[in-house]
Protein backbone atom coordinates (compact mmCIF):
# COMPACT_ATOMS: atom_id res chain seq x y z
CA UNK A 1 0.00 0.00 0.00
CA UNK A 2 1.20 3.21 -1.12
CA UNK A 3 1.14 6.30 2.21
CA UNK A 4 -0.24 9.27 1.47
CA UNK A 5 3.24 10.86 1.36
CA UNK A 6 4.57 8.95 -0.99
CA UNK A 7 1.64 9.51 -3.56
CA UNK A 8 2.76 13.32 -2.82
CA UNK A 9 6.28 12.24 -4.36
CA UNK A 10 4.82 9.88 -6.95
CA UNK A 11 2.97 12.93 -8.72
CA UNK A 12 5.49 15.30 -7.94
CA UNK A 13 7.78 12.76 -10.23
CA UNK A 14 4.75 12.47 -12.55
CA UNK A 15 4.52 16.45 -13.06
CA UNK A 16 8.21 16.88 -13.60
CA UNK A 17 8.89 14.01 -16.00
CA UNK A 18 5.36 14.90 -17.89
CA UNK A 19 7.52 18.13 -18.41
CA UNK A 20 10.66 16.83 -19.46
CA UNK A 21 12.56 18.59 -16.50
CA UNK A 22 15.40 16.77 -14.73
CA UNK A 23 15.77 16.13 -11.38
CA UNK A 24 19.00 18.33 -11.44
CA UNK A 25 17.07 21.00 -12.70
CA UNK A 26 14.21 20.70 -9.89
CA UNK A 27 16.94 20.25 -6.70
CA UNK A 28 18.75 23.60 -8.74
CA UNK A 29 15.35 25.72 -9.06
CA UNK A 30 13.98 25.05 -6.02
CA UNK A 31 17.64 25.58 -3.90
CA UNK A 32 17.98 22.04 -2.21
CA UNK A 33 20.73 19.48 -2.64
CA UNK A 34 19.72 17.15 -5.59
CA UNK A 35 19.47 14.03 -3.26
CA UNK A 36 16.82 15.98 -0.62
CA UNK A 37 15.02 16.45 -4.02
CA UNK A 38 14.85 12.64 -5.28
CA UNK A 39 14.08 11.82 -1.50
CA UNK A 40 11.01 14.13 -1.64
CA UNK A 41 9.96 11.89 -5.21
CA UNK A 42 10.80 8.70 -3.71
CA UNK A 43 8.66 9.13 -0.17
CA UNK A 44 7.32 12.59 -0.40
CA UNK A 45 8.34 13.53 2.88
CA UNK A 46 8.93 16.60 4.36
CA UNK A 47 8.45 18.55 1.39
CA UNK A 48 8.01 22.24 2.68
CA UNK A 49 4.79 24.06 1.35
CA UNK A 50 6.77 26.41 -0.47
CA UNK A 51 8.04 23.75 -2.48
CA UNK A 52 4.61 22.51 -3.33
CA UNK A 53 3.84 25.93 -4.20
CA UNK A 54 6.05 26.28 -6.53
CA UNK A 55 6.28 23.14 -8.07
CA UNK A 56 2.32 23.70 -8.70
CA UNK A 57 2.82 27.31 -10.12
CA UNK A 58 5.72 25.79 -12.20
CA UNK A 59 3.82 23.02 -13.40
CA UNK A 60 0.48 24.24 -14.19
CA UNK A 61 -1.67 22.48 -11.55
CA UNK A 62 -3.45 23.85 -8.32
CA UNK A 63 -1.32 23.10 -5.26
CA UNK A 64 -4.13 20.89 -3.93
CA UNK A 65 -4.20 18.67 -7.14
CA UNK A 66 -0.16 17.69 -6.10
CA UNK A 67 -1.54 17.32 -2.60
CA UNK A 68 -4.47 15.18 -2.69
CA UNK A 69 -4.60 13.97 -6.57
CA UNK A 70 -7.99 15.80 -7.31
CA UNK A 71 -7.97 18.50 -9.58
CA UNK A 72 -9.64 21.82 -7.94
CA UNK A 73 -12.87 22.40 -9.49
CA UNK A 74 -14.82 25.68 -8.46
CA UNK A 75 -14.09 28.94 -10.19
CA UNK A 76 -16.59 31.37 -8.59
CA UNK A 77 -16.67 31.11 -4.80
CA UNK A 78 -15.57 28.75 -2.09
CA UNK A 79 -16.51 28.00 1.58
CA UNK A 80 -15.10 26.50 3.58
CA UNK A 81 -16.72 26.01 7.02
CA UNK A 82 -14.62 25.87 10.48
CA UNK A 83 -12.79 22.67 10.96
CA UNK A 84 -13.52 21.77 7.10
CA UNK A 85 -10.05 23.19 5.34
CA UNK A 86 -8.38 19.87 3.81
CA UNK A 87 -5.60 18.92 6.23
CA UNK A 88 -2.14 19.13 4.86
CA UNK A 89 0.57 17.82 7.17
CA UNK A 90 3.83 18.90 6.46
CA UNK A 91 6.18 19.46 9.23
CA UNK A 92 6.07 17.94 12.98
CA UNK A 93 4.75 20.48 15.27
CA UNK A 94 3.08 22.04 11.92
CA UNK A 95 -0.48 21.53 11.34
CA UNK A 96 -1.88 23.22 7.95
CA UNK A 97 -5.59 23.06 6.62
CA UNK A 98 -5.86 24.28 2.62
CA UNK A 99 -8.73 27.05 3.03
CA UNK A 100 -9.15 26.88 -0.51
CA UNK A 101 -8.45 23.42 -1.73
CA UNK A 102 -11.94 23.14 -4.06
CA UNK A 103 -11.23 26.61 -5.74
CA UNK A 104 -9.28 26.43 -9.05
CA UNK A 105 -7.11 28.83 -10.47
CA UNK A 106 -6.04 30.54 -7.31
CA UNK A 107 -3.28 33.48 -7.66
CA UNK A 108 -3.14 32.94 -3.55
CA UNK A 109 -2.83 30.31 -1.10
CA UNK A 110 -4.81 30.70 2.40
CA UNK A 111 -3.93 28.04 4.90
CA UNK A 112 -4.79 27.94 8.29
CA UNK A 113 -2.09 26.95 9.92
CA UNK A 114 -1.59 25.12 14.34
CA UNK A 115 1.71 25.51 16.32
CA UNK A 116 2.23 23.26 18.71
CA UNK A 117 4.14 24.47 21.84
CA UNK A 118 7.65 23.75 21.02
CA UNK A 119 11.37 24.72 22.56
CA UNK A 120 12.71 24.21 19.00
CA UNK A 121 13.42 27.43 16.67
CA UNK A 122 11.63 27.61 13.87
CA UNK A 123 12.34 26.08 10.57
CA UNK A 124 13.88 28.49 7.88
CA UNK A 125 12.47 28.62 4.53
CA UNK A 126 12.42 31.09 1.29
CA UNK A 127 9.92 31.06 -1.39
CA UNK A 128 9.20 33.77 -4.06
CA UNK A 129 6.20 35.82 -3.95
CA UNK A 130 4.72 37.59 -1.07
CA UNK A 131 2.98 36.61 2.31
CA UNK A 132 0.96 37.21 5.31
CA UNK A 133 -0.01 35.94 8.50
CA UNK A 134 -2.46 36.73 11.19
CA UNK A 135 -2.46 35.89 14.54
CA UNK A 136 -5.95 34.25 15.71
CA UNK A 137 -5.35 32.49 18.87
CA UNK A 138 -1.81 31.97 21.09
CA UNK A 139 1.60 33.79 20.36
CA UNK A 140 3.27 33.29 16.90
CA UNK A 141 7.26 34.35 17.19
CA UNK A 142 8.27 35.26 13.11
CA UNK A 143 11.87 35.02 12.07
CA UNK A 144 12.62 37.26 9.16
CA UNK A 145 15.79 37.50 8.46
CA UNK A 146 17.56 38.25 11.83
CA UNK A 147 14.88 39.98 13.44
CA UNK A 148 12.24 38.22 15.92
CA UNK A 149 8.41 39.51 15.87
CA UNK A 150 6.15 38.29 18.56
CA UNK A 151 2.71 38.52 17.36
CA UNK A 152 -0.23 38.16 19.52
CA UNK A 153 -4.60 37.40 18.54
CA UNK A 154 -5.09 40.46 16.11
CA UNK A 155 -1.89 41.05 15.31
CA UNK A 156 -0.35 40.76 11.57
CA UNK A 157 2.70 40.64 9.11
CA UNK A 158 3.02 41.37 5.86
CA UNK A 159 6.51 40.40 4.09
CA UNK A 160 8.92 39.42 1.44
CA UNK A 161 9.33 35.11 1.39
CA UNK A 162 12.45 35.56 -0.25
CA UNK A 163 14.44 36.30 2.85
CA UNK A 164 14.70 33.17 5.39
CA UNK A 165 11.69 33.28 7.43
CA UNK A 166 9.88 30.87 9.63
CA UNK A 167 7.09 30.42 12.45
CA UNK A 168 6.99 28.92 15.83
CA UNK A 169 4.67 28.87 18.95
CA UNK A 170 5.47 31.34 21.14
CA UNK A 171 3.81 30.23 24.05
CA UNK A 172 2.76 26.93 26.10
CA UNK A 173 -0.64 26.55 24.45
CA UNK A 174 -1.24 25.62 20.76
CA UNK A 175 -1.63 29.07 18.57
CA UNK A 176 -3.21 29.61 15.42
CA UNK A 177 -3.01 31.97 12.31
CA UNK A 178 -3.84 32.16 8.73
CA UNK A 179 -1.04 32.49 6.11
CA UNK A 180 -1.32 33.71 2.70
CA UNK A 181 0.91 32.73 -0.17
CA UNK A 182 1.22 35.01 -3.40
CA UNK A 183 4.22 33.68 -5.34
Amino acid sequence: MVTEFAEIGLRIKGLREACDVTCEEMARELGVPLETYIDWEETGADVPISAIYHLAHKFGVEFTEILTGTAAKLNSYHVVRSGEGREVDRYPGYHFEDLAWRYSGKIMQPLLVVLDPSDEPAKLVTHSGQEFNLVLEGCVVVTWGDKEFELCPGDSIYFNPEYLHGQRCGGDVPAKFVTIIAE
